[in-house]
């Protein structure tokens, strides 16, 4: 079957010059025969207007060149359609792109979407709002809030929100609500992970996998900030290892565990991102598995 494609282009998204990026999809969709029609970003992240043009033109390939955020947004408008997705890392932090094992470089990303080896890959709800890669409630959170504030972007910008929100950081009230026990518990952040990191490969939930059916959830206890260092720099080093729900251990620095499914009571409001955007924050969040949600090429 001859593949045909929709290129989607944000162009402010990360910090690199996006001059040439046209070029070198003209190029690629050229010089491999392959049909293609190039989109802008949309301010209201609805791409559901590219449902008939997907339907008209026999589409099969969506590929996204921008951040998790325009990811995000693309994959919960079109996730329902019989297209697979390609991946061109060109925004701030890239975190699904790099926990999909792809190059941070557009010509090997290009690469990779011409030999179209796609897989069933997982997404997962959180009140109804879509997920890919994964969701922060408490300071992670609270440092996306001030990251998208910022005009500027890039992980210099992150690091510098990070360490400014960090001396500030409060421990939060959770109740957690797994299938056949529950968890309370004060901690400064709690991280839903489908993929294995926040981005620029910087790793939160080691064992997290696209594909496995579950969800990785990493809580940071209330603990005294130097303590917070270092079993901050022991998970993403992948030293905890995964508990089981029914023996966490509660004086744990770091809580790590695996589930399909978690309700998370949150009475004091922290607050929350999704795939590092800003998003509202509730009083009880529930979180559900989407397994195979949609089709990803892989290298």
């Amino acid at each position: 079957m001859q593949r045909r494609f929709i290129f989607i282009i944000n162009p402010v998204s990360g910090t690199r010059n996006k001059a040439g990026l046209q070029q070198k999809i003209d190029a690629f969709a050229k010089s491999n025969g392959f049909s293609y029609h190039v989109f802008s970003s949309v301010a209201d992240g609805d791409y559901t207007f590219l449902k008939t043009h997907i339907a008209e033109k026999g589409v099969t390939d969506v590929v996204i060149a921008g951040g998790d955020g325009t990811i995000n947004r693309v994959l919960a408008s079109l996730r329902g359609e019989a297209v697979q997705f390609g991946l061109l890392p060109v925004g701030s932090g890239n975190g699904l792109a790099f926990a999909a094992g792809l190059s941070g470089n557009v010509d090997a990303a290009l690469e990779t979407i011409k030999l179209g080896r796609s897989a069933p890959t997982d997404a997962f709800l959180i009140n109804g709002k879509f997920a890919c890669m994964l969701c922060g409630v408490g300071f992670d959170a609270a440092v996306a809030h001030a990251f998208a504030d910022s005009p500027r972007r890039g992980l210099h910008t992150y690091i510098e929100k990070s360490v400014r929100h960090f001396f500030s950081a409060k421990a939060y009230p959770f109740t957690l609500l797994f299938q056949n026990s529950i968890l309370e518990i004060e901690a400064f952040f709690i991280s839903i992970a489908n993929s294995n990191q926040f981005g620029n490969n910087v790793t939160i939930a080691p064992k997290a996998s696209l594909t496995d059916g579950l969800l990785d959830v990493v809580i940071v206890t209330r603990q005294n900030k130097l303590a917070l260092i270092w079993q901050a720099l022991r998970q993403v080093s992948g030293y905890n290892p995964v508990q089981e729900v029914k023996t966490i251990n509660e004086k744990a620095g770091v809580i790590y565990l695996q589930t399909a499914a978690v309700t998370i009571q949150n009475p004091a409001l922290a607050p929350l991102h999704l795939d590092g955007d800003p998003a509202e924050t509730a009083e009880i969040l529930n979180v559900q598995l989407l397994k195979e949600s949609f089709r990803l090429i892989y290298p």
